[in-house]
Formats: C-alpha cells, structure tokens, sequence
C-alpha cells in the first residue's frame, strides 16, 4: 500500500490545498488565445479550488500572477494547452493556448466545480461548520485527467514533500515541454506517458527518486490509456482500478481521485499526519489512527473528503512534539 510520509504540513496536505491568489487587474499585451467565460451558480475561490494541482511553490505545471490569472500547464488527451483563469465580477474568465485549448475550455467547468454541491454537505461538529463559513467559495475541482495527478502522489510515497517536489520539478523541466502561449516564469507541459518510459536510470537518481517510486510510474504509463479510462468511472472503481497497478495502494488512488474526479467521499488513508489532525480536531486524539479517523468521519460518509479538507482548512492541528523527519537526496549518492 502507498503511503505518504512527509514530516510536515504543508499547502497541499495540512492547510487544505488552498492557493493565495492576488487580487489584480488584467494584464495587457498578451498573445490572445481562445476564450471562455462561465459564471458559477455560487462563491469561488480559485485559491481553494485549483490550490491541490499546485505540487510544491515552483510546480512549472502551476503559476499565479499579480494580476489575479491561474495558469495550467496540462497535457491534454489531444495535446499540450495551457489555461489561464481569472475571476472578474463574479465570473471566471478564461483563456487557453495550444492544441489542447479547446480540451480545457470545455473542461473548465468541470475543473472550476460544477459539478460539486456543497450545499449538500451538512456540518456535524462546529469546528466544520466554522471552517465551511470561512471558506465559502470551496468546490472540489474535477480536472478529468489521471496521470497528471497520479505521478506526482507517486512522487511523494514515503518521502518529505519537499524531496517530492524537488523531483516533480526537475523531472518536468528536463523531461516536459514548454508550455504553449504566453505562459510565464518557466512553466512546462508534464512529459508524454511514452517520455516518461524513456527517462534513464540516472536521471531518476539525479531527481532523488528511488528504484521503487520510478519502477511504479513505469509501470503506471504503460497503460496509461486504461488509466485514463477511469475518468468515465465512480470514483470507487476508478481508484480500483489505479490499485491494479503495482505500487499504487489506497493512499495514492485517493490522492489521484480526489483531484481528477473531485471524488467527495475519497478521504486519504495511510497518510502520516491526517488521522492525527482528525483525530485532534473532533475528538482531542492526536495519536489517532486510520481506524479511529474513518470512525470519527463516518457522519459525513458520503463527503469525508470534504469534511477533512473542511478540518485542514480550520487550522486546528496538534502541536509539534517530534523532530522533523530527516531530508535525503539518493541524487547525491
């Protein structure tokens, strides 16, 4: 079974996945791109609903500006794209380039949470309720591709996230391709499936990533097709299916559902830190177990996802009482 290890909370495990976007006005002089606007049927915060595909403050897959704009860098089922959101008066106010524009366009929606309900979701501790009220503009996104979230949550099995963004990063630059557009900074289109089946040995070990990890992703892109598929599946057979794969357990197909699906009820197990925060949170136990969390969330069966992204976003976590888990780098060796 996968499992994630990493020794401290960070934006995407312990604070909920929220992503400070600035609060700007349109930048001018761009190449124009296509176009789309939809309006939400209730608040969005872009922070909070793109937030989870950010992999680490220098994914070259995820930038914000100063004038308010989400990039993504994605790897369409018809090509690379690159989509540019920002929120004018209400409404979403997006922009696509490169063979995959049209793909993103029409996934926006989707992505930005139209197909989520928050207003389903009955709050059943008042640390919840609280939470909800603080963040209304939280919808879980449903980004309709497997890989792109699958790779990186096999990245990070076992290691610090830091080390696991380190490797998503360098992996990307080297291996992927510059993002069509506009883009800015240096961001980059993740590798093909095929690209990443031809990354040499020593190129994983120079990123610090281990026989194990690279052998799983390996394995994960020669039926990248069929892990595709599951986008048209419920989330519960979808993350069966990833789990055909050897080295992709429960902890690492829920990661991947959560994002490519906006699977509500998907909550992480095998996670170091979240059946203590949990635990912590509802019932003062912050050596809580897997057992214990699904026990403490089964009210909120159904959207235990949500209630535990709801209890990350609240800030009520344990206090440190360990020394951090030691940062390794194999790329040394």
């Amino acid at each position: 079974m996968a499992g994630r290890f990493a020794q401290r909370p960070t934006p995407t495990t312990a604070r909920g996945g929220h992503v400070v976007v600035p609060a700007g006005v349109p930048r001018q002089g761009t190449v124009p791109g296509r176009r789309r606007s939809w309006t939400p049927p209730g608040p969005l915060d872009l922070g909070l609903v793109l937030g989870p595909l950010r992999r680490g403050p220098a994914d070259p897959t995820f930038r914000t500006t100063p004038d308010g704009s989400v990039w993504r860098a994605s790897l369409t089922p018809v090509g690379p794209g690159t989509l540019r959101v920002a929120l004018r008066a209400g409404t979403a106010e997006a922009e696509a380039w490169g063979p995959g524009a049209e793909w993103l366009l029409e996934q926006l929606p989707e992505m930005l949470g139209a197909s989520d309900d928050p207003g389903v979701f009955e709050p059943r501790h008042r640390l919840v309720a609280l939470a909800r009220h603080r963040r209304p503009g939280l919808r879980l996104m449903r980004s309709g591709l497997v890989l792109e979230s699958l790779i990186p949550s096999v990245l990070e099995q076992k290691v610090t996230t830091d080390e696991a963004y380190r490797a998503w990063r360098l992996l990307v630059r080297k291996f992927g391709e510059p993002a069509p557009g506009p883009a800015p900074g240096r961001m980059h289109v993740m590798p093909a499936p095929r690209t990443w089946s031809l990354i040499p040995s020593w190129e994983w070990h120079r990123a610090g990533v281990d026989n194990k990890r690279a052998s799983t992703i390996l394995r994960a892109v020669r039926v990248a097709a069929r892990l595709e598929q599951a986008t048209a599946m419920e989330p519960a057979r979808a993350q069966a299916r990833l789990e055909l794969v050897s080295g992709i357990g429960p902890w690492t197909s829920a990661e991947t559902v959560q994002r490519s699906h906006g699977a509500a009820d998907s909550v992480t197990v095998g996670d170091l830190h979240l059946p203590g925060i949990v635990g912590y949170a509802l019932a003062g136990d912050r050596n809580a177990d897997d057992e214990l969390m699904l026990s403490l969330l089964e009210p909120y069966a159904g959207q235990r996802h949500r209630a535990a992204r709801l209890i990350l976003l609240s800030g009520c976590v344990p206090p440190r009482r360990a020394p951090k888990m030691p940062r390794g780098d194999i790329g040394r060796l």
